[in-house]
């Protein structure tokens, strides 16, 4: 079971550091899916210093699991937002895939750390 937390927690951290850098640099894509789902531009800068913000606690997540649990929290509820703001523009089901995946990691790995959620820093 720890070599899946591990895997599913570095999915996370690398999913986040990629989809959340790639917001920030105004990577073409993502200001397509911006335009698309009807955002402001600006919100896209906000949600990839958010997920960077969630790469810092899934790192700290490493020694203290009961940080990478909350951050779980946070990932889930901006994947859960993404989901639901593809299905507002009727995007088709493929564009939504990524942010589906990692709402179910994030999912499991709030589930796996479920026990430290109240003990933050032991």
């Amino acid at each position: 079971m720890h070599i899946l937390t591990i895997v599913l927690h570095s999915w996370l951290l690398f999913s986040m550091a990629f989809f959340g850098g790639s917001k920030i640099a105004g990577a073409k894509h993502q200001i397509e899916l911006f335009d698309s789902i009807k955002l402001p531009q600006w919100f896209r800068v906000i949600t990839g210093y958010v997920q960077i913000v969630a790469c810092i606690g899934l790192i700290i997540g490493y020694w203290y699991p009961g940080i990478a649990a909350w951050t779980g929290i946070l990932i889930g509820t901006m994947m859960l937002v993404a989901c639901l703001s593809h299905l507002r523009v009727k995007h088709p089901i493929g564009k939504m895939i990524p942010a589906l995946l990692n709402l179910l990691i994030s999912i499991a790995v709030v589930l796996l750390y479920a026990d430290e959620l109240s003990n933050l820093f032991r």
